[in-house]
């Protein structure tokens, strides 16, 4: 026998060891068992001059009354498709304490060292929790969590400003905290005048408060849908059909610096369920950019004129007419919708309100769909 032959059934047989060896009696691998290592798409669009981020400012961890480790939140927020996220563990307390060391700071340097393996902005944040009056903030871009455990909550916001937090009033219409309505105390209304609240989750955990939606016009406030979550996301949400509450932030570029500067400029909106909140302008742009209408033909006699509305998205629109004669519908993320109209379409504009988005408590989103 030739020695190529000799050497080329020596590594025949080797590889068939190695093989035997790994898939034996003893052990078999089933690798098909294991979730690759994916990550989610959130569609939905950029506007003109800013890329849209996808945003959880409201978390929790086994450091403060969470139940996961810190870089479970990082692994969920890359999965799920987010660009940016905050935990927020409560600065004063945490009933794990005699079961976990650590200090406020301890959850940022958990997931600080891991978050270099991810695609995903890690803001530093804590969360200042009292009783209503004032309730509780999360104060978002810090650099010491240590400094705002203090007695006096005044001290403790005072501290949040000298850090040059930008800080969200949270669940401001939680029942535990305000069982009979959602509504500003004096000391709020202080805080706001003075500039030391940024924005308010007008949607938390599993609930809204459509009130808050005047407050972010009338007072200057970011809109921000937060999570507020304690356990695992895909425990609680119901996902794939309803993602996570989140803010969707339109910043200059994908970096820490530009999300502050965005969010300091109140270019936000919450996105929760199928609704959406956030001013007049920035919805307006959003739409614009998530739909798409083509007149199919022209009217000919007395054939009826097809229009088609769709929506690459992952947002919900559901239109309300504002003209008679035109139907009312829901266009579902990633579906079209096929319109039938008796009338000529060239240069036509359809007026609609879109129910579900708003841009004040009792006001939705006016568009017109042009032709």
């Amino acid at each position: 026998m030739k020695l190529t032959h000799i050497i080329c059934l020596g590594t025949l047989l080797l590889g068939f060891s190695v093989t035997h060896a790994q898939n034996s009696v003893n052990n078999i691998k089933l690798d098909e068992v294991r979730r690759d290592a994916q990550r989610e798409i959130i569609h939905v669009p950029d506007i003109d001059g800013y890329t849209t981020l996808k945003c959880d400012f409201h978390m929790h961890t086994i450091f403060s009354d969470g139940t996961v480790w810190p870089t479970i939140r990082l692994d969920e927020a890359w999965m799920e498709g987010l660009d940016a996220i905050s935990i927020t563990d409560h600065i004063e307390g945490s009933p794990y304490k005699t079961d976990v060391e650590g200090d406020d700071n301890s959850s940022w340097k958990v997931v600080e060292s891991a978050g270099q393996n991810y695609n995903v902005i890690l803001v530093r944040a804590g969360e200042i929790t009292r009783s209503m009056p004032p309730g509780h903030f999360n104060a978002l871009f810090i650099d010491d969590a240590n400094k705002l455990d203090v007695r006096d909550y005044n001290e403790a916001m005072a501290e949040a400003q000298r850090q040059g937090a930008f800080v969200i009033w949270n669940h401001p219409g939680w029942q535990a905290q305000q069982p009979d309505t959602c509504k500003q105390f004096p000391i709020h209304k202080e805080w706001i005048q003075k500039g030391w609240i940024h924005g308010v989750e007008v949607a938390n955990y599993d609930e809204w408060y459509p009130i808050t939606a005047d407050w972010c016009a009338d007072q200057n406030l970011a809109a921000i849908g937060n999570s507020d979550i304690h356990g695992l996301t895909a425990h609680f949400y119901k996902m794939p059909d309803y993602r996570r509450f989140m803010t969707l932030v339109f910043a200059e570029d994908k970096n820490l610096e530009s999300l502050k500067e965005a969010m300091f400029a109140r270019r936000t909106v919450a996105w929760f369920s199928k609704h959406v909140v956030g001013p007049q302008k920035l919805l307006a742009q959003l739409f614009e950019k998530s739909i798409q209408v083509e007149a199919l033909t022209q009217l000919n006699g007395k054939a009826v004129s097809k229009v088609e509305i769709s929506n690459p998205t992952d947002f919900t629109f559901e239109f309300e007419p504002m003209a008679k004669g035109l139907p009312a519908f829901t266009l579902k993320p990633h579906s079209v919708y096929l319109m039938n109209l008796k009338t000529e379409l060239e240069g036509l504009e359809l007026p609609y309100k879109i129910a579900n988005w708003f841009v004040r408590t009792q006001q939705p989103l006016n568009v017109k769909l042009v032709l």
